[in-house]
């Protein structure tokens, strides 16, 4: 039987086992399996809401052993520490508890197809402090470390035990760090109405862009300049054109010598793929993406294939595909479908993957969104307010009935839907 290893249940990689195990796992074609370093998924552009609390994981976290079971692979939890290719085999490493012991030894997984799809990592450019200092959003398990940190900040703060402003430094202008700009504010809303006794003052946020704009992926100035303005009126400084070059528990330095206070701080200014890719014997670039072909084969081993932003995709016109969540759904399922079809044929022409701009949206919170659709059709068309919040919001309701299927997927929404009506629409705890 073919053995079909998967590295990397993000959003891609679900919808690629969902369709490999439909069509190969449950018919008994292939054994397949999932390796994580986390034991459940929840869609990553909602990290930031699972950071503040907005999100609770409980009731929007998929497991990966029970979709496992009911979608036809098994799953393997740990890190992916090595690969031998001449022995295909895979080396998974230890896992452990939170006291520090081991719970699973390393050990080896043997595969025929290998794919790696374990997506991206903070780049901290070698700036002195960044890990120490701050905080990132590339995991779950990290968006729950900064919640408790925030939810201690903001404790201290109503009970009197810190004075004057809770400050936050947000450095990157991208998706992540304006929604967690935005998002900050309205927890600090949610907090108030549950009886914490924060001042309407209380929040000093600070984005820091190394850019000229916040939201350089939206393709429109307009778009980019309503994210500038609605965040100027919700009370968050934005400073573009400034980069930070040394970070220390009190605050940041900026290139200029203005020294930043921060309580807080969040990077998020720009990603790169994890170091373990470079280690591999496959053949990567300066930011350790694996070098793949338009069908997402490793140019380095025709049984491994990658996709998402841990890969480095060429496309005709010379360029590279940018680091999008639609692009690596769409390169997983095309990879899908390139397995399927080597599992049929042993010499066949594989198919080929040609990005096609589907659009760009940014949630504020309660507050505003703003995006475009279907950019590659002359430019799309701009939304803004409501119509663009129902977009964003269908954007998680398609992945959810991907996931599940419609009746299931949909059950779960309308949970999802009324859990929110009788639920705490923050988790505190």
């Amino acid at each position: 039987m073919t053995r079909i290893v998967v590295v990397g249940g993000g959003a891609g990689g679900m919808e690629l086992l969902k369709k490999l195990g439909k069509r190969l796992g449950k018919t008994g074609k292939a054994e397949i399996t999932l390796v994580d370093v986390s034991d459940f998924h929840i869609w990553k552009p909602l990290l930031h809401e699972l950071a503040t609390g907005s999100l609770d994981e409980g009731l929007n976290a998929v497991d990966y052993r029970s979709h496992g079971a009911k979608n036809g692979y098994r799953f393997e939890q740990g890190p992916l520490v090595g690969l031998d290719k001449d022995q295909k085999q895979l080396r998974i490493g230890a896992t452990f508890d939170e006291q520090g012991n081991e719970v699973l030894p390393e050990r080896s997984l043997n595969y025929d197809y290998l794919v790696i799809g374990v997506g991206a990592v903070t780049n901290d450019f070698g700036i002195p402090g960044v890990q120490q200092h701050s905080h990132s959003l590339d995991l779950t398990s990290e968006a729950m470390t900064m919640r408790k940190r925030i939810h201690k900040l903001m404790l201290q703060h109503s009970q009197g035990l810190r004075h004057g402003k809770l400050k936050m430094a947000i450095v990157g202008g991208g998706a992540t760090g304006v929604e967690m700009a935005a998002e900050m504010h309205h927890l600090t809303e949610m907090m108030q109405s549950y009886g914490f006794d924060l001042g309407d003052d209380l929040l000093e946020v600070t984005l820091i862009e190394a850019g000229p704009t916040v939201m350089p992926g939206l393709p429109k100035a307009h778009l980019r300049a309503a994210v500038a303005e609605n965040l100027e009126l919700l009370g968050v400084t934005v400073l573009t054109d400034t980069r930070v070059t040394e970070v220390t528990q009190a605050g940041l330095m900026t290139a200029s010598g203005e020294f930043i206070q921060s309580d807080l701080t969040l990077w998020a200014a720009g990603v790169k793929a994890p170091e373990v890719l470079s280690t591999l014997g496959l053949h990567t670039n300066a930011q350790n993406q694996l070098s793949v072909s338009d069908s997402g084969q490793s140019l380095t081993d025709p049984a491994i294939f990658a996709f998402g932003d841990c890969a480095s995709v060429p496309q005709p016109d010379g360029s590279f595909l940018p680091a999008r969540g639609q692009t690596a759904r769409q390169l997983a399922l095309l990879v899908a479908d390139n397995l399927m079809l080597l599992q049929e044929y042993s010499d066949v022409e594989l198919k080929r993957y040609v990005y096609k701009d589907l659009g760009s949206f940014v949630n504020l919170a309660r507050f505003h969104t703003v995006g475009n659709m279907f950019s590659f059709m002359k430019g799309g068309l701009a939304l803004a307010g409501c119509p663009a919040r129902f977009v964003y919001a269908s954007l998680y309701r398609r992945h959810m009935l991907a996931l599940h299927g419609p009746i299931k997927g949909g059950l779960l929404l309308v949970l999802n839907g009324m859990q929110r009506l009788f639920r705490p629409q923050l988790k505190l705890w």
